[in-house]
């Protein structure tokens, strides 16, 4: 007897963005490299007046549904930044999730190529959930991998599907582990010490009393640090005031490293304690107790994991004696913290695969690749 067939619609009401939002705690509940994010913190995500990704993008969401029963999801959205800085008419999909079921996954791709066809795009590449500076990749390998958060989480047959649907490889995006057993200083210690008795060069963390500025400025080393890499679209101001206040309640002024030459942000590493550990036990929800003891695990300051999502050198000290020292004496500052708050595993990443320079930074303080996400592409009909 046939399953009948798959349904996919836009997410039009309040119950379709909750079975959105439901569908991979159903799909991965129980697997060990998977943690329900907030819920909260997916609306906020998904919506186009919280979102300031949609003040220059346009989207949709959709959802697959066989005999009633929601049996996949995936978003379509087309940023007008990316095709001002590419001019290449690319579309992006994300928010991919599905049963193994080949015919569900068709009628997914079918769905986000045929909105973006008709918003003019010529290709489509991805998962964005929603662009490269959110959650980027289909997870192809670490399964089990310690869950983290801003990490979208898979399972194998989704790469499978979405493969048998044309789609291809266009880039790995790796992420390296690294924990107090294998986490050593990088770079001789004569090259630090040249380094740091340069007068021109300081060290420092946040300025509270200054917050806002000092992270805004972080960015915009991000946005010109990382510049020429591939896809990359930087934040626009809005996204910066929006980072500034989500990562706020999150930053630990111990795990956040400036380095400044002549006065001027030149560099900066950004160390966040892991959410989904404190949100372990939630499954996605914050009543009745939930907020209590999210903010008393953060508080105390217990968690066991984190996550470098932010760092970068200036592109003015690339290829220089002092840019090249710059990663290296921040991960050196990093060290002491890292013992002092019994961290015991840090995750950096993502990193591009070809990204030579960095991955040999980061493999110079024990750092390994624990997990692979997939980005894809296919030309729309």
């Amino acid at each position: 007897m046939s399953p009948g067939p798959v349904v996919v619609q836009p997410v039009e009401s309040g119950r379709d963005l909750a079975d959105f939002i439901a569908l991979p705690k159903r799909l991965y509940r129980g697997r060990k490299g998977y943690v329900a994010p907030l819920d909260l913190e997916r609306k906020e995500m998904l919506s186009r007046k919280k979102n300031p990704y949609f003040q220059h993008a346009e989207g949709e969401l959709f959802v697959a549904r066989r005999a009633g029963e929601v049996v996949g999801r995936i978003s379509a959205q087309f940023c007008r930044l990316h095709q001002e800085k590419y001019r290449d008419d690319t579309g992006h999909f994300g928010w991919l999730d599905s049963i193994d079921d080949i015919n569900v996954m068709r009628a997914l791709a079918g769905a986000s190529e045929g909105w973006l066809k008709a918003h003019g795009a010529k290709r489509i590449l991805g998962p964005f959930s929603f662009s490269s500076n959110e959650e980027t990749g289909l997870l192809v390998d670490g399964f089990d991998a310690t869950p983290m958060l801003m990490m979208p989480y898979h399972l194998p047959h989704q790469g499978t599907l979405i493969e048998a649907c044309g789609f291809t490889k266009a880039r790995d995006l790796l992420s390296y582990t690294v924990d107090q057993a294998t986490y050593h200083a990088v770079g001789s210690n004569r090259m630090l010490d040249k380094v740091q008795s340069d007068g021109r060069i300081r060290l420092r963390s946040l300025d509270m009393k200054n917050y806002k500025p000092d992270l805004a400025a972080l960015l915009q080393v991000f946005n010109d640090a990382w510049s020429d890499n591939w896809e990359m679209v930087p934040f626009a101001q809005p996204e910066i005031e929006a980072a500034a206040a989500s990562m706020k309640p999150l930053i630990d002024l111990d795990l956040v490293v400036i380095a400044e030459i002549d006065n001027e942000v030149a560099g900066m590493l950004v160390c966040l304690p892991n959410l989904l550990e404190a949100v372990r036990d939630l499954d996605g929800g914050l009543l009745p107790f939930g907020f209590a003891k999210l903010l008393w695990r953060l508080k105390r300051k217990t968690l066991k994991t984190a996550r470098v999502p932010l760092m970068g050198i200036r592109r003015k000290y690339h290829g220089t004696l002092t840019g090249a020292a710059l990663l290296p004496l921040m991960f050196h500052r990093l060290k002491g913290p890292f013992f002092a708050r019994g961290l015991e595993q840090v995750e950096l990443g993502w990193i591009l695969e070809d990204n030579l320079p960095m991955r040999r930074v980061l493999e110079g303080i024990g750092a390994k690749v624990y997990k692979t996400h997939r980005v894809y592409r296919k030309a729309i009909a």
